[in-house]
């Protein structure tokens, strides 16, 4: 990254997550193993420990925090329990070990398989929609008052988009019914997998009212910047209007977007 660290970047799109979620508050830092939820859809893949970083105000939204390859969620639960972020509670899963072909077959955590990053590797709806499965079984406990998202970094950035569109066609990749609600998507260093999004007229309008967050840092040497243009440019085309695409020149340490003209956080929050 240039022009800001790493964990600064972060935390700018952390606080435009906030913004855009229009609640504030402070997060506690406590974290624990996550309960069962409702039965929305059966997983033949067996998912590792989850972690719950839970708001020490008034619930307001929850959104799930999905880690990158290798990694699992408890890998960022002290990032999260840092953040000055309002009112959230974190849900951090993680993902099933399974063998991964871009590294051999080397098995480790994954949300999914991934073969390579050419336009033509093949999608692993399978993963993708039992990842998504499990993601929406969690968000599914959650009260009807409570704003629902989801974000991720690298691996974790795709699943979240995965599930955005998802949530706008309103089926998985296999048809069945996605019954989650999000609010919010956010992205960070990720692609988006999967370019099946042809939105019918329904659709389209789902799109359009769901608030997309992508960042991604323009020197990244582990998802190339082209992957977050191209997946920005593939959701525009699809409907999503309401998405900002932002390098790591664009974010700054207040969490505003100069580059969309965004003057301060009561904008954001009337969005």
């Amino acid at each position: 990254m240039v022009g800001i660290g790493r964990r600064e970047w972060l935390r700018s799109a952390a606080r435009m997550v906030e913004i855009r979620l229009g609640i504030m508050a402070e997060i506690d830092g406590a974290c624990g193993a996550f309960g069962s939820s409702r039965n929305v859809g059966r997983n033949r893949f067996e998912f590792g420990r989850t972690c719950v970083v839970r708001p020490r105000g008034t619930h307001q939204a929850t959104i799930v925090w999905l880690h990158g390859i290798g990694e699992m969620g408890s890998s960022w639960t002290r990032f999260l329990e840092s953040l000055p972020l309002p009112n959230i509670k974190w849900i951090c899963p993680t993902a099933p070990t399974r063998p991964v072909a871009l590294f051999g077959g080397l098995p480790c955590t994954s949300w999914f398989n991934v073969e390579d990053m050419s336009d033509n590797a093949t999608d692993d709806v399978e993963g993708l929609d039992a990842s998504a499965t499990h993601i929406a079984n969690m968000l599914s406990n959650e009260r009807d008052d409570i704003k629902l998202g989801v974000a991720g970094f690298s691996m974790g950035s795709a699943m979240a988009l995965y599930c955005a569109t998802c949530r706008v066609l309103g089926q998985y990749g296999n048809g069945n019914r996605y019954p989650i609600n999000l609010s919010l998507a956010v992205a960070l260093s990720g692609w988006l997998p999967c370019s099946r999004v042809q939105a019918s007229q329904e659709a389209a309008r789902r799109a359009a009212s769901l608030p997309i967050l992508l960042c991604h840092g323009q020197v990244d040497d582990v998802i190339e910047y082209k992957h977050g243009e191209k997946s920005a440019e593939t959701l525009h085309s699809a409907g999503f209007q309401n998405l900002i695409l932002g390098g790591d020149s664009v974010l700054i340490a207040n969490g505003m977007v100069d580059d969309c003209g965004v003057n301060d956080e009561e904008e954001w929050v009337k969005n």
